[in-house]
């Protein structure tokens, strides 16, 4: 009898861990890790808006005749655009992307668009993931988001390295937004590791802009490449302050 009198307190005690538990992993931001760094200069940031710009080009059909140019337009010579892919042109291993050389600043960029609410395929690459599934270059990454930078690079990189040989004194800049930062995070360390299918380019020529990337790489990685791999978070955006714990929940309530 003292026995069964129990069962309904440890139930109790069991379930509030459990909420505390969820409660807890709902409220921690990733913006904790960070809160102590030091500010970027404006050296640093300068080519930002610039590359946010360019990014925005993906959404357009026809860059000759813009439709949702932001204020300012776009900043860009459409006959400086050597290659503009979308959905159809992936099959949906990527999200669309374009590359165009940038004379005026010296830059050949590669830049990829955000998750498209309504594209299928944008949410089965940002939800091809398990904790740990995937070991790359000695720490762990997102499995869907480095498949997806594995295919743009290997069907780019030709076009890459024959821009870079042709202009020698150019950088070259992965640039993506949301989804499409993740995939160019990954996609900058496996240009850096075969940066001889890009003409042996030195390392200090390649950088990346991340725009508000989702989680995907482990901290020894992040450290590693924070050289060359800068990401930009706009204060408390959602999707770059979300752990890789509660990615799993949203997908297990997504999917």
């Amino acid at each position: 009898m003292s026995i069964a009198c129990c069962i309904p307190v440890v139930e109790c005690v069991y379930c509030l861990a459990c909420v505390r538990w969820a409660w807890r992993r709902c409220i921690y931001t990733a913006g904790y890790e960070s809160e102590n760094w030091g500010l970027a200069t404006s050296e640093e940031f300068d080519p930002v808006p610039r590359l946010c710009r360019i990014i925005l080009a993906n959404y357009e059909d026809d860059l000759h005749n813009p439709i949702w140019e932001p204020p300012g337009g776009y900043g860009l010579d459409p006959d400086w655009m050597m290659v503009k892919k979308n959905h159809e042109h992936t099959g949906g291993r990527s999200s669309p992307y374009l590359i165009y050389i940038d004379h005026k600043n010296a830059d050949v960029v590669l830049a990829i668009r955000g998750l498209n609410l309504a594209i299928e395929s944008d949410y089965a690459v940002l939800l091809d993931n398990k904790l740990g599934q995937t070991k790359f270059c000695g720490g762990y990454v997102h499995n869907g988001l480095l498949k997806a930078a594995q295919w743009v690079f290997d069907t780019e990189c030709g076009v890459l390295r024959e821009l870079i040989e042709k202009n020698p004194n150019y950088r070259l800049t992965f640039a993506g937004h949301s989804l499409g930062a993740g995939i160019v995070a990954l996609m900058t360390i496996y240009a850096l590791q075969n940066r001889g299918r890009l003409g042996n380019i030195e390392r200090k020529r390649i950088r990346c802009f991340a725009v508000a990337p989702p989680r995907c790489m482990s901290l020894n990685l992040a450290v590693r490449y924070a050289d060359v791999i800068n990401s930009v978070v706009l204060q408390d955006d959602f999707l770059p302050r979300t752990t890789m714990a509660l990615e799993d929940v949203f997908k297990s309530l997504i999917w």
